[in-house]
C-alpha cells in the first residue's frame, strides 16, 4: 500500500536551476530529519531557502494529510526553469551584450514510509 504524499512548491527563486539542483540532489530519498540537518550546515545560500520549502511540506504533511512526521522520507525534489531576465552591459565600440539572470522553480514532495 502506497503511503500518502505532500508538497510544497517554490516559485521564482533567484538562483539558477544548476546551482539549486546541486543542493536539492543531495536531499533527495533521506529521512526528513536528516535532510534538515543536512541542509543545517550546507554552506550554499540556497540552502536556506530549501531548508524552509522542505519544513512547509513536513508541515503540509503533517495538518493537510495527518501523517506522522517522524516516518517521513524525501520521495521526490527537483527542479525547474522559471523566467530570465535580461539585462544588458555595455561593451566596447558602442556595443552591448546580453546578461540572463534565471530564476527556479523548486518542488519537494514527501512520502511517509510503512
Amino acid at each position: 500500500m502506497q503511503g500518502s504524499l505532500a508538497k510544497a512548491i517554490l516559485r521564482k527563486v533567484r538562483v539558477s536551476p544548476q546551482k539549486l539542483n546541486l543542493v536539492v540532489s543531495m536531499i533527495k530519498g533521506m529521512n526528513t530529519f536528516k535532510a534538515l540537518g543536512a541542509l543545517k550546515y550546507c554552506k550554499k545560500r540556497i540552502a536556506v531557502d530549501v531548508r524552509k520549502t522542505l519544513q512547509s511540506a513536513i508541515a503540509n504533511a503533517e495538518n493537510n494529510h495527518g501523517l506522522n512526521p517522524d516516518l517521513l522520507y524525501v520521495k521526490e525534489a527537483y527542479v525547474g526553469y522559471s523566467i530570465k531576465l535580461k539585462r544588458f552591459r555595455p561593451r566596447g565600440r558602442g556595443k552591448g551584450e546580453v546578461v540572463t539572470k534565471p530564476f527556479s522553480n523548486l518542488t519537494i514532495v514527501v512520502e511517509e514510509k510503512n
